[in-house]
């Protein structure tokens, strides 16, 4: 298995997401910082290992033939599928190379991100750029823990890599991103019961409900014999008190992205039994994007 990008470091208390898009004749450029991007991120952390400081690219539908035409293309990369609910609705947005970047202190990620953007300036233009946080004790802005279902271990590694089923994409990773805007007035006005009835966890102990068309239980995506398939979350919040803007940025990486889709769309159309997520009634995403992360080993070789 080539060695794959760092899709499986631990949650940290600082991000940031830059979703740039790349201009016509700017592929070189991008090509060359992918290639350099573990070395650059070296630099940077090295003085602060504390802080570990890692960073994760993906690479858009559109975008990968233009810049990686020697590579095979991975089996199942193609746009952001558009979801159209009766209430509800999931937008693609412009994405064509993502990059995810932790640590433990904000700054590393900023100084980091800087260096990034000062290879690439007049290469890209910025579609998307957030700050994230961590925020209590691993909570959204919602109030509620986010993540608890992350798998870890082997487990992880099989649920967010891709196998032997499509070689050329070996080490790899599907990751979708959407940009989460909160109603916290509207969300706050709830009790908290009934806000656990939406979420279908107890807001304090973090504990399952069980509660039937619940957020918890639209996402719980089984297969053919009946085990949970899992992705992995490294969702953090982020906002802006004095603007008023306050949300989540979901970031959800996969061996397939079958499963996150599957997931969005019981969230966005309902399962049948239910119509739709109510979560969305107070929280709106104003992007979406489907991305593939390739090995580090693809990376490092376009510094060839």
């Amino acid at each position: 298995m080539p060695t794959p990008q760092p899709v499986l470091s631990p949650l940290t208390t600082a991000s940031v997401f830059l979703v740039l898009t790349v201009d016509q004749g700017g592929e070189p450029a991008v090509r060359d910082l992918l290639g350099d991007l573990a070395g650059l991120q070296r630099a940077v952390g090295f003085g602060h290992p504390a802080g570990e400081l890692s960073v994760v690219a993906g690479i858009g539908s559109d975008v990968w033939d233009r810049l990686l035409p020697g590579l095979a293309r991975p089996a199942e990369l193609h746009p952001f599928a558009e979801l159209h609910g009766a209430r509800h609705s999931a937008p693609a947005t412009p994405g064509d190379l993502l990059l995810h970047i932790r640590a433990t202190r904000q700054d590393l990620c900023f100084s980091l991100a800087t260096e990034i953007m000062a290879r690439l300036r007049g290469s890209v233009g910025v579609a998307d750029e957030v700050q994230g946080f961590a925020y209590l004790d691993q909570r959204d802005l919602l109030g509620f823990v986010d993540g608890t279902e992350n798998p870890v271990g082997a487990e992880a590694a099989d649920a967010v890599l891709v196998g032997e089923e499509d070689p050329g994409a070996a080490g790899g990773s599907y990751v979708i991103v959407q940009k989460y805007l909160h109603d916290l007035d509207a969300w706050n006005a709830l009790t908290v019961e009934q806000q656990e009835h939406i979420v279908g966890r107890r807001k304090l102990t973090n504990v399952e409900t069980g509660t039937p068309g619940s957020h918890v239980e639209l996402n719980t995506i089984t297969g053919p014999d009946g085990s949970e398939r899992k992705i992995l979350r490294d969702n953090m919040p982020f906002g802006s008190p004095g603007s008023g803007e306050f949300g989540t940025y979901f970031i959800g990486y996969a061996r397939t992205p079958a499963v996150t889709e599957e997931m969005l769309r019981h969230m966005f159309l309902g399962d049948g039994a239910t119509e739709h997520d109510r979560i969305l009634d107070f929280s709106t995403p104003v992007t979406g994007t489907l991305f593939f992360a390739p090995a580090a080993d693809t990376l490092d070789s376009l510094a060839d």
